[in-house]
């Protein structure tokens, strides 16, 4: 593969994967991803700070701000703003995160952000990290006497000072181009922010498409419990049918023995005298011959069986391990334009199994709010949290279906 990709005869739209498979190694022709055939524009960075942007001013106010020192800091906080005023262009929302200086050395990429920036609903979180250079390290007299005296004692083989280098590292989302940027001697950060801005999109993108695929599925799998249901519900009345025939037929028989045994007795009555012994026995083959009617199916009205309404557990048998119970919602994420955002849109915590009944469910469909196209129980339960976290607006931009059978 490596001598291929030399050989320069792979088309420029065209990329070569090997893999391991059952039958040995598999090595495939693919497309390029468009985006990575896109002429990225490049994102202007300014040479002064001159209106910093919210984010970089709350970044400002630290003594510190994200822990570089003070020969790259002008720098760095350029560097955001040139990235947040991009990013801000193509709709995306940004904020500062709550790390103001220099992450632990041990969380150095797994911190928590600097600032953030939303596109699509998707959190990208970003650190701007300074580089180490590494130099051997000289051991001092002391260090040499103090590791001779004690042998659990070593000197360190390198030292680290702050280095003119900066990193940029992202996190959240599904990654496409890369998750860090760092400045090389052929390629700096200014050169490379296109290439974030584009990451923050197509992660966005991303995951869009997730929550659209997670919502088809969900409906799918709706329409299919629905589907299920309208057939069990079909299988149930015909079992009731079928087991109502089997009763008649098996009534039928047992009422045609008795009949022959009711006239068993008749001519076994009619060889008793006349008295007290005859009288009784007349009697009770008259109440026989009564019973025996009443038990004969012929004996009444014939005509399909009225089905009665099947409950929950009636069902199962027909469902394949498909619970009775309909999908709960169980999660629903909107956003709210609150009385201070000034039509940014926030997001919402929402629980899960959002969940109305009985009266409150009435109260909230009668409700006025718009119609977003959702179900009875996704609506009622939009405007539930609605009234929870005192907002004066909602707007539905992504609802997340996940359906769950209750045991």
């Amino acid at each position: 593969m490596s001598a291929a990709r030399r050989s320069g005869r792979i088309p420029e739209t065209k990329e070569l994967y090997g893999r391991w498979c059952r039958n040995g190694y598999e090595i495939r022709l693919e497309d390029v991803p468009v985006w990575r055939l896109a002429v990225l524009e490049p994102v202007p960075v300014t040479a002064r700070l001159t209106q910093p942007h919210a984010v970089v001013k709350a970044m400002q106010s630290h003594s510190h701000p994200m822990g570089v020192t003070k020969a790259v800091q002008a720098r760095a906080l350029r560097l955001v703003q040139a990235l947040i005023l991009a990013t801000q262009k193509l709709g995306h929302v940004s904020k500062v995160g709550p790390t103001r200086g220099a992450p632990p050395q041990h969380r150095r990429r797994s911190a928590a952000p600097h600032f953030t920036i939303t596109a699509q609903g998707q959190t990208c979180d970003f650190l701007v990290l300074q580089e180490q250079d590494r130099t051997d390290h000289t051991a001092t007299e002391k260090e040499l006497a103090e590791a001779k005296k004690y042998s659990w004692v070593t000197t360190p083989r390198f030292d680290y000072s702050p280095a003119d280098r900066l990193r940029i590292a992202l996190s959240g989302g599904q990654p496409h181009r890369a998750s860090e940027w760092v400045d090389t001697a052929a390629r700096s950060l200014e050169e490379q922010l296109a290439e974030i801005v584009q990451e923050v999109g197509l992660r966005g993108e991303a995951t869009e498409r997730k929550r659209l695929a997670d919502l088809e599925a969900a409906r799918q799998k709706r329409l299919q419990w629905e589907a299920a249901m309208h057939q069990a519900q079909i299988d149930y009345a015909e079992a009731f049918r079928v087991q109502c025939l089997e009763a008649q037929e098996k009534a039928w028989r047992h009422a045609a023995g008795l009949t022959e045994y009711v006239n068993a007795l008749r001519l076994h009555a009619a060889t008793l005298p006349a008295g007290p012994e005859r009288d009784g026995a007349e009697a009770w083959i008259a109440w026989a011959d009564g019973h025996v009617r009443r038990l004969n199916p012929l004996s009444g009205t014939l005509g399909l069986p009225d089905i009665p309404a099947p409950r929950a557990d009636d069902l199962k048998p027909f469902l394949r391990g498909l619970s009775p119970l309909r999908p709960r919602l169980l999660k629903v994420a909107i956003c709210a334009h609150s009385e201070a955002s000034s039509g940014v849109r926030r997001q919402l915590p929402l629980p899960w199994a959002l969940a109305t009944h009985g009266s409150e469910q009435s109260r909230l469909r009668n409700a006025k709010s718009p119609d977003v196209g959702l179900t009875p129980d996704a609506t009622c339960a939009i405007r539930e949290l609605a009234t929870r976290q005192n907002v004066r607006q909602t707007s539905v931009t992504s609802v997340e279906f996940a359906s769950r059978y209750r045991p």
